[in-house]
């Protein structure tokens, strides 16, 4: 949850600051300054999916450092239909391919949240503690 956090804490940063390299570092066409169409809107809608993204990296990370189980556990259907929507934008030609490893990115990430979420609920069934619980780290 962390990791996936700082990730979008740096993409939401990247794409406030940088535009055009968020937009290459996902393969998606720039276009100079001053070349846009009147009406184009890219910018203010890049500008409001890097706050978003910014936004929800610091959510996963105060998340992750409070250990805040049941906030993972929503994420992973919610990651499940970002990647659906984005693979279906690129699919029906909304989006350019590129666009495919934003929906690769969200589905791995809700399938290892959910692997991990899994694995931590077996080791409690068994009784085994959480490398993080009191009871390890009191002793």
């Amino acid at each position: 949850m962390a990791v996936f956090g700082v990730l979008a804490v740096l993409s939401g940063v990247t794409g406030l600051l940088a535009p055009d390299a968020l937009l290459a570092s996902l393969r998606l066409a720039t276009v100079p300054d001053g070349s846009r169409a009147d009406g184009d809107l890219t910018t203010a809608f890049l500008t409001a999916s890097s706050m978003a993204a910014l936004n929800m990296g610091v959510y996963y990370v105060l998340a992750a450092l409070s250990g805040w189980r049941p906030f993972f556990r929503w994420t992973v259907p919610f990651r499940l239909l970002t990647c659906t929507v984005f693979t279906l934008a690129v699919v029906m030609d909304r989006a350019p391919a590129g666009f495919l490893g934003v929906a690769v990115w969200e589905g791995a990430g809700a399938l290892a949240t959910w692997a991990a979420l899994r694995h931590e609920s077996r080791r409690e069934r068994i009784g085994v503690p959480a490398p993080d619980s009191p009871s390890l780290r009191d002793t």
